[in-house]
């Protein structure tokens, strides 16, 4: 067998799109190229990788399994170019992080120094709902997913960063009276905290608006329409100016931590570990930098 990386590499995006115009498209190569490329690698196999059905591109199970290998091959590589430039003192290539989304309010912090150290890495950032989160952790995706609850169904190692505390919060004018609750989408790690914090009190049943951000969630505190069990790290600003205001009840805060994750049994890059020994150097100084507000709540 006589592959080449550059088919390998055709192959991995033609798997993920299931597209041949749409593999030429993000390679920036011509849809023929791509099929002469696809033959090529095809023809050093007895085994079908794909299958046309229709006009659609269809993966077979031998293809998947490939693709497999072939993505352990790549990964190999770039890992051979990692730690050459990690012995010449030089880090290169991405990093990539699921960060649920309250965790904007934070991650971006513990990120800034670590990239102006190295100038060589490309961060890839997705904030997302938990949910998502989790799953580009279970499938390999990322580097590491950013959250303030473990995942109980994955088996992970963790580096805590800082205290993430829940209070109802609500408008200059508001009390917690008839006041209408205003929930996150389900999905989200905060969605779970209020309902089992609301199902244990007498604001349970009322009634209950649904929005799918946190700034969503702040813009309608803000306006009037109800109140929220919110992390304050994301209202620093408007706690500041009065627009928000903690409405204190029994039983809050609801603290737990925010923790940059991954999985135990993954073989971090050059850069992942880069990160973590950053992280564990230099988290207390950057606390004490950009959040030293928070430990008065």
């Amino acid at each position: 067998m006589n592959y080449t990386i550059h088919q390998l590499k055709i192959f991995l995006k033609v798997l993920e799109t299931k597209s041949i115009t749409k593999t030429a498209e993000a390679l920036y190569m011509t849809q023929p190229a791509i099929s002469i490329q696809l033959k090529n690698f095809q023809d050093q196999f007895k085994i079908p990788l794909t299958e046309i059905h229709g006009r659609q591109l269809h993966v077979t199970d031998f293809g998947y399994d490939i693709g497999e290998i072939a993505k352990r091959v790549i990964e190999n590589l770039e890992e051979i170019q990692f730690k050459t430039k990690a012995y010449q003192g030089v880090l290169i290539g991405k990093l990539k992080i699921a960060c649920a989304s309250t965790g904007k309010y934070v991650l971006p912090y513990f990120l800034g120094g670590f990239l102006r150290q190295f100038d060589g890495i490309d961060l890839s950032l997705d904030v997302t709902n938990k949910t998502k989160v989790i799953e580009s952790l279970k499938n390999n995706e990322v580097d590491f997913s950013f959250v303030s609850v473990l995942p109980g169904e994955l088996d992970v190692q963790s580096e805590e960063l800082i205290e993430n505390k829940l209070f109802i919060v609500g408008n200059s004018s508001s009390t917690s009276k008839n006041a209408s609750l205003i929930y996150r989408e389900k999905g989200s790690a905060t969605r779970t905290e209020m309902e089992a914090f609301f199902k244990e009190t007498e604001l349970y049943d009322r009634k209950k608006i649904q929005l799918t951000s946190n700034e969503a969630i702040k813009q309608a505190i803000i306006a009037g329409l109800g109140i929220s069990l919110v992390p304050i790290i994301g209202i620093k600003n408007e706690i500041q100016d009065g627009s928000l205001e903690i409405i204190h009840h029994e039983g809050l805060p609801i603290v737990n931590n925010w923790r940059l994750i991954w999985l135990k049994n993954k073989k971090l890059s050059p850069i992942a570990e880069a990160f973590i020994s950053y992280i564990q150097q230099e988290k207390e100084n950057i606390k004490k930098e950009h959040f030293s507000w928070y430990e008065t709540f």
